[in-house]
């Protein structure tokens, strides 16, 4: 169907009236009553919007039901909710009630939905006045984000696992709502993982791809607020993975001081022995490919690796890399699909590509080899009482490496000295950029929170990683160990064999 037709479509009176929209409608009352409970919309604040979902219309065309400003959320019904176009039009508008209601008015919230429609391809929005939405904002004045990691529910939140970190951008809050709109857009655009920004003093906005993935972001992200702010109350730190005491410094608490340290660390000829990744990693990858493969195939992991690995082979094969060979399509058959990928995953080994496709098929395999006792992390003896010493000191860790953020957890995860992702704040791999580029290391700068690139140590072994760190602002250390590479003469930087000279 074209585009005009569609419009048209959607927006005839017989669709307005339909089951689709008399059921999103239905949908949104209940939700108001279910987070009025809550605390989330009491007082008349806070409100809720959703597409109507209909596998016959592109979602970018489906029209938009959103909650009336300024009515109690928890007696709302289907007919006092606003139908919007997919632009922000308004195609239906509520009947008026006698006194003591209010003349209808669509929601306050309506352009900053908007915006997350329009930037995020969103499903639906929630805006909650949850008191802690409101209180964790507070905790820190001068907090342009929040940040927690090691809790459960982190889990919940788009795109993240228990390991990593959560960072939520805070706005400052404004005396009428739509005041808000440019500064939530720029929010949405300074972090593009974040499914929700807070705003200081008044609440939160959380969008998900439907209404069950917006629903199920608010109550975790509320979860982890409460959590956070039970812990301050304890003397304890929500943003550091053991949750210990936080460290005072000239007499406050380190959540006064804007300003801290980090370090983040290379994994190859830093951390652990080049050897134990060209040796045993990478060759348990290529040994394991093919039972991998067989075994996981219908798998939705290995269907994504398998769209990765496709998209990087096509352009391969347009670029003229060597080794690369086409894939077939499904069509062609399981096995040929395979035989094909193998092909390209064992060029890309021997060429030591440090691409995303590869290295995310590679953590897969190697994550059975982990959980079957099959592989073991090996890290130097001096890494795990240096990674505890800056933990205990405040200083958090990260890690970033070619490897997938998968095969980063499970190498310190199952270490040869344990587990120890307890001491580690989060992990970057190339989805955050080449290692080689200065601008990699300005993203995660502005990742980790610091005020200047200069708060920021990065250890690393190869040379062309520490001259792009260093264009970015970040202090560097190169680290020399067994089995590095030679690095120039004259190389400028300060070397060390061992983190105990750190």
């Amino acid at each position: 169907m074209a585009a005009n037709d569609v419009k048209s479509a959607v927006t005839s009176q017989a669709y307005l009236e339909g089951s689709q929209v008399k059921q999103t409608k239905s949908l949104i009352s209940e939700l108001c009553r279910l987070f009025y409970n809550l605390g989330w919309v009491s007082g008349t604040g806070g409100s809720i919007t959703a597409k109507v979902h209909d596998d016959s219309v592109p979602k970018s065309e489906q029209l938009i039901i959103m909650s009336p400003s300024g009515v109690q959320k928890e007696r709302m019904v289907e007919e006092d909710m606003y139908v919007l176009s997919s632009t922000g039009d308004i195609l239906f508008s509520p009947s008026p009630k006698p006194y003591p209601h209010k003349p209808p008015k669509c929601s306050d919230c309506a352009p900053l939905f908007m915006k997350a429609y329009d930037k995020r391809n969103a499903g639906a929005v929630i805006h909650s006045h949850g008191m802690e939405s409101c209180l964790v904002t507070m905790m820190d004045p001068l907090a342009k984000e929040f940040r927690i990691t090691h809790m459960e529910m982190i889990k919940g939140i788009q795109g993240h696992g228990y390991y990593d970190e959560l960072v939520v951008p805070i706005i400052e809050n404004t005396a009428q709502e739509r005041e808000l709109t440019e500064s939530l857009a720029a929010a949405i655009e300074a972090y593009p993982k974040t499914t929700a920004v807070l705003v200081r003093n008044h609440g939160i906005y959380v969008w998900g791809d439907s209404w069950i993935s917006a629903k199920t972001q608010s109550e975790c992200y509320h979860y982890l607020f409460e959590a956070a702010i039970k812990l301050h109350q304890l003397g304890l730190d929500w943003s550091t993975p053991s949750h210990g005491p936080k460290p005072l410094l000239g007499g406050q608490s380190q959540t006064t001081n804007p300003s801290h340290r980090c370090v983040v660390l290379d994994i190859e000829g830093t951390t652990t022995p080049i050897s134990f990744v060209t040796d045993v990693l990478f060759p348990y990858a290529r040994d394991n490919v093919q039972k991998h493969l067989e075994e996981t195939y219908d798998t939705d992991a290995t269907q994504d690796d398998i769209k990765l690995l496709r998209s990087q082979v096509e352009d391969d094969l347009k670029n003229g890399v060597a080794n690369a060979v086409t894939i077939p399509s499904d069509e062609a058959g399981k096995q040929e699909v395979i035989a094909a990928l193998i092909a390209n995953v064992e060029g890309m080994i021997k060429s030591d590509r440090k691409i995303t496709s590869l290295k995310q098929l590679q953590g897969h395999i190697w994550q059975t080899g982990f959980e079957k006792n099959e592989l073991k992390g090996v890290v130097f003896d001096d890494v795990p009482v240096s990674l505890q010493k800056w933990h205990s000191s405040g200083i958090k860790v990260y890690i970033y490496s070619s490897g997938s953020r998968l095969a980063q957890r499970l190498l310190f995860g199952y270490s040869n000295h344990g587990d120890l992702r307890t001491y580690l704040s989060g992990f970057f791999d190339t989805t955050v950029g080449n290692k080689k580029e200065r601008k990699s290391y300005v993203e995660i700068c502005e990742s980790v929170g610091v005020h200047k690139p200069s708060d920021v140590l990065f250890v690393t072994d190869v040379f062309q990683e520490a001259v792009a760190a260093k264009a970015a602002g970040l202090e560097v250390i190169i680290s020399v160990r067994p089995g590095n590479g030679q690095l120039p003469e004259n190389h400028g930087f300060k070397t060390v064999k061992s983190f105990s000279e750190i």
